[in-house]
């Protein structure tokens, strides 16, 4: 179970969208939230710190600066990411795979690094990385999208693994499409945001905590493979090819 209120809580990439409504629950609930973004503005109820964790340099100084005004910082959370589409015909488009897995992987494990000694000094604590359905069930139009949020579950497993007998809790959040920043427009399917922020706070409150953060919306793309679905729906997904230039 993660303890929800009396809580020090940072939010990497929650100046909006999941981590935003994120951090309005934690603030809800009764804990501190700083969330943090490359140009972070006020906002009511939470703290803001600038970081940009494609640049190791302004990694560091959040870490120093929410560490000297929130020494008792308990809980990190890594939601930065991109979505970016890439046609894999056009060498070209290694400039947005290069965008991705920098953001999206190489920045969830430096955010990780600069905080892991803190916690584990504390020991007690609690990481939660976000992933996302497609980690599981691949989105074509998106290939380095997936393959990195692919990486970020790979990586939480090992972490896990690594931190156990810290006191460190290690656990993954993984969305659907969620009705965010333009998802509705494009995906009718997109879970609304508060519905599925309803399920995350109850399932993150659930003894003992889940290793993976899995609302009923996502659990067709994480057990695709083990039901027999999965090459159905990655034909399905591919349709969304034809909306790539000269296709």
């Amino acid at each position: 179970m993660v303890k929800l209120t009396d809580r020090t809580v940072l939010i990497v990439g929650g100046t909006s969208g999941i981590g935003r409504g994120l951090a309005r629950r934690f603030v809800d609930a009764g804990s501190t939230v700083i969330v943090g973004g490359r140009s972070p503005e006020p906002q009511d109820g939470l703290e803001t710190v600038r970081i940009d964790v494609t640049d190791p340099d302004s990694i560091l100084r959040a870490r120093d600066d929410v560490l000297d005004a929130h020494p008792a910082l308990d809980v990190v959370v890594t939601m930065s990411g991109v979505m970016l589409t890439e046609d894999l015909r056009d060498p070209a488009h290694i400039a947005a795979t290069e965008t991705t897995i920098a953001t999206n992987l190489l920045g969830t494990i430096r955010v990780i690094d600069a905080f892991t000694p803190h916690l584990i000094a504390r020991g007690a604590g609690t990481i939660l990385t976000v992933s996302s359905g497609i980690a599981f069930l691949p989105f074509p139009l998106m290939p380095a999208y997936g393959a990195s949020k692919a990486g970020v579950h790979a990586y939480t497993e090992s972490l896990r693994a690594q931190l156990a007998g810290t006191g460190v809790e290690v656990a993954e959040l993984v969305p659907p499409a969620v009705a965010t920043a333009g998802q509705e427009k494009v995906n009718p399917a997109a879970l609304p945001l508060d519905a599925y922020l309803d399920e995350v706070m109850e399932l993150l409150a659930t003894e003992p905590t889940a290793h993976e953060i899995l609302v009923q919306g996502v659990l067709m793309h994480r057990w695709a493979e083990r039901d027999g679905t999965y090459a159905e729906l990655l034909e399905r997904r591919s349709q969304a090819l034809n909306t790539l230039p000269n296709r």
